[in-house]
């Protein structure tokens, strides 16, 4: 098997090239339509195909699922609102809280660590509550957070390494209450989306990563 590993780096340099180039294509390239929603997507897509060629067991086949269906929440957001693509990724994100179930730390975690998993939830929903004007601010919203924050906290409490999936499920958080909140100045609109798109995108990477250097750990040499 040691033979297929090049294909592999090759998904993941080309899943990087293009989820990182995104930002430049939407910003200084004439393009729009299905050419610029195909590269949006195509980043995590990539992830997600690594990630299967990478899944010899429920752990990988579960991160797999979470990859791709980031990727369609990519695309629904743009194709169908809102609604749509935030519903497909609260979905990953319950896979994602299966996922990190599956491989909480052993032995059993500290205090500590157990109240940062239950501060990112609390923190979260509070920058919500205050951040999210009034006449915005729904039960589907609160869901949302609930949901993006509690990943967060599962993967910090998870056996994988926390400098890249813990950290890489805080940027995704951060990301998303950046959009929920609009915590950023409303006069550097492009610095905002490409903060959103970066931190997104990068802890989708590192979330990858993370998952899938553990995974091969505790499996033979050879896979």
């Amino acid at each position: 098997m040691r033979g297929a590993r090049p294909n592999f780096r090759f998904l993941l340099l080309a899943a990087l090239a293009v989820g990182f180039s995104f930002t430049f294509a939407s910003a200084a390239l004439d393009i729009a339509g299905p050419v610029l929603l195909a590269w949006k997507g195509g980043g995590v897509a990539l992830l997600a195909v690594y990630a299967a060629m990478r899944g010899r067991d429920l752990d990988g086949w579960l991160l797999t699922a979470v990859m791709a269906l980031g990727a369609l929440g990519d695309v629904l957001i743009d194709t169908l609102g809102a609604t749509a693509g935030g519903g497909a990724f609260l979905v990953g994100h319950a896979v994602a809280i299966i996922l990190y179930g599956r491989n909480l730390r052993r032995p059993g975690l500290g205090r500590w660590e157990w109240g940062v998993c239950l501060a990112l939830p609390l923190g979260a929903l509070a920058i919500a509550l205050l951040g999210v004007p009034s006449q915005a601010f729904s039960g589907g919203v609160a869901l949302y957070v609930l949901g993006v924050s509690a990943m967060a906290a599962l993967a910090f409490v998870s056996r994988f390494r926390r400098d890249r999936v813990a950290l890489g499920a805080v940027m995704f958080l951060v990301s998303d209450l950046l959009i929920v909140t609009h915590l950023a100045p409303a006069h550097e609109p492009r610095a905002v989306s490409v903060a959103i798109w970066l931190l997104y995108f990068g802890g989708q990477t590192l979330i990858t990563l993370g998952v899938t250097a553990a995974r091969e750990d505790r499996a033979s040499p050879t896979v």
